[in-house]
């Protein structure tokens, strides 16, 4: 467990994420500002940069699910209090910082697992936006309210968003700036899994497990590949995923895979 100023925790080799081959390179980065129902601050932001470019660094992670402490919310978003004092150099003195923590996650080398419930507003939601796959309990309320208090999504909304649901729908809920309950977010697809009450955390880390059994260059690979050709056409795309294979197919995993896929037995990953 290390802690990452006051406000952002993590930990790897996590027991909640179970005894399965891939528990132990699960990381749980965890916000836990809970008195603030962990609005983003300059503190936090911060630290949530220091604590990702950490976690890209760490070649025994393989799988990362961003978790909450407080009980009733994941992330209200952007720390409106704060903000309240800020002079205008001061408000752009801390767009770097903030950033820099949305970056972190989104850049995050391996696949991500947002566990959401309660509120996830703004920032908070672009955050789970930020990670590859989102998990929601019932309780789970989510939205980019920004255009009700003068600003727009700032933590990449404008771009995950649509990359998710749609050009025209990401509009509808950017510009109406309403909130979203866990039983529409799931069936526009704002949300990946819905589980029950107080599961989502369980949930994300059991995923998480399995998809950390897999091949650590692979995963990595098959992430590279998904994320590059995002913005590009089908040729392009097509340009980078045989790039991304090239990267994998004379890997000391590759070879492993097919041996063990022969020798009916699990694989021994040497993460080459």
């Amino acid at each position: 467990m290390t802690r990452y100023g006051e406000w952002i925790e993590v930990r790897t080799g996590a027991a909640d994420a179970g005894s399965g081959a891939g528990a132990a390179h699960v990381a749980e980065l965890v916000l836990d500002r809970p008195a603030a129902m962990n609005a983003v601050s300059t503190d936090l932001a911060r630290a949530l940069a220091d604590a990702c470019a950490d976690l890209a660094r760490d070649t025994s992670v393989r799988a990362v699910v961003l978790t909450s402490t407080h009980e009733r919310a994941f992330c209200v978003g952007a720390d409106l209090k704060e903000r309240n004092s800020f002079t205008d150099a001061e408000l752009g003195r801390q767009r770097p910082h903030a950033r820099a923590a949305y970056t972190g996650v989104l850049e995050l080398p391996v696949p991500t697992i947002a566990a959401v419930h309660g509120y996830a507003l703004g920032g908070g939601f672009e955050l789970a936006l930020s990670c590859d796959l989102i998990v929601a309990d019932p309780s789970a309320v989510v939205g980019l309210p920004e255009v009700s208090v003068g600003v727009i999504p700032g933590g990449g909304g404008t771009q995950l968003l649509p990359r998710r649901v749609g050009a025209a729908r990401a509009a509808e809920l950017i510009f109406s700036a309403r909130r979203v309950d866990a039983a529409e977010a799931h069936g526009l697809g704002l949300v990946d899994r819905l589980v029950g009450p107080g599961e989502d955390r369980t949930e994300a880390l059991a995923l998480a497990a399995g998809i950390a059994a897999h091949s650590p260059v692979g995963l990595r690979a098959a992430k590279r590949a998904l994320r590059t050709g995002w913005g590009t056409d089908l040729r392009a795309g097509l340009e980078i995923e045989d790039a991304a294979w090239r990267s994998v197919a004379f890997s000391g995993d590759r070879a492993e895979g097919v041996a063990a896929f022969n020798e009916k037995r699990k694989p021994e990953w040497p993460g080459e």
